[in-house]
């Protein structure tokens, strides 16, 4: 462990693993293995952690620091040290002035990155996402693309910790296209482990045209499934979960305010949710 007056507590952390997991013909997205030998590194599901980049980068910052939901429950290597998995997508953007193309400084330096390579992390952060006590809950987690990353410790971790869990799970995501659902699974097995799980269930959507997004793919998941939500948040015992860009907020906003009524009617509704502590979101510009 480092420390550094502008970052805080840093640490090293090995590549052991890098998986390219979407289609060479789509968005490239990567698993990304990180191992730390550092006793004082230790984290639990959902929480996310700190890349840091050195520069010089624009504007004259000596770094730049991008955080990424962890994506696995807790793990050790074979040698003891911890390990934990990001999922990284690489990113582009575009000069609203030149219209000129930029790489993403973060997601380009970890997808360039090989096995046997280190970085340096700082954290855990604390996650917003936390498990309700009883077992009973429901929980109905919304995202698209690499945001509902931190979804995948916490389902895993309820039905570890707290067994048969006899809520209704309910997970909704949305993609490009239907290869791009391939990192959600995990091809070493992930989700699909719980789908033996009586109380979980995954619901997916893709966009359905050349040019829809991730967030047009949820909507279609949204617009699949909507009396069951819709039916669930009007429980009490019902804990909603949101993750990923913002416009998964708009898209879901939209669409429950749909089924309410009007977008002061969800306001309403939402607003007595959150009251409750009943919601939770993790959501990045």
């Amino acid at each position: 462990m480092m420390s550094n007056d502008e970052l805080g507590n840093t640490f090293e952390a090995e590549i052991v693993g890098t998986e390219r997991v979407t289609p060479s013909s789509r968005d490239e997205v990567r698993q990304i293995t990180l191992r730390i030998d550092d006793p004082a590194f230790r984290y639990v599901e959902g929480q996310s952690v700190g890349v840091v980049v050195e520069g010089p980068h624009p504007f004259g910052n000596r770094y730049h620091l991008r955080r990424y939901a962890i994506a696995n429950d807790r793990g050790m290597g074979e040698d003891g040290m911890v390990e934990l998995s990001i999922l990284v997508r690489r990113c582009f953007y575009i000069d609203e002035v030149s219209g000129e193309r930029y790489p993403g400084i973060a997601s380009n330096y970890l997808c360039d990155r090989s096995v046997g390579d280190r970085i340096t992390l700082t954290g855990p952060y604390r996650s917003p996402f936390k498990a309700p006590s009883d077992p009973s809950s429901n929980l109905v987690m919304v995202g698209t693309g690499t945001g509902v990353a931190p979804f995948r410790g916490f389902i895993k971790r309820i039905y570890r910790e707290k067994g048969a869990w006899q809520g209704k799970v309910r997970l909704f995501y949305g993609a490009k296209n239907g290869m791009d659902l391939l990192y959600m699974n995990d091809i070493n097995g992930d989700l699909t482990n719980y789908l033996d799980e009586q109380t979980f269930q995954a619901f997916n959507g893709i966009a359905g045209r050349p040019l829809g997004d991730d967030t047009a793919g949820l909507e279609r998941s949204l617009d699949e499934n909507a009396g069951e939500i819709w039916d669930l948040l009007q429980e009490s015992n019902t804990y909603l979960f949101l993750a990923g860009l913002k416009p998964v907020a708009g898209a879901f906003d939209k669409k429950m305010s749909q089924l309410a009524g009007s977008e002061q009617a969800w306001e309403r509704v939402k607003a007595k949710i959150s009251a409750e502590g009943r919601l939770s979101e993790l959501l990045y510009s």
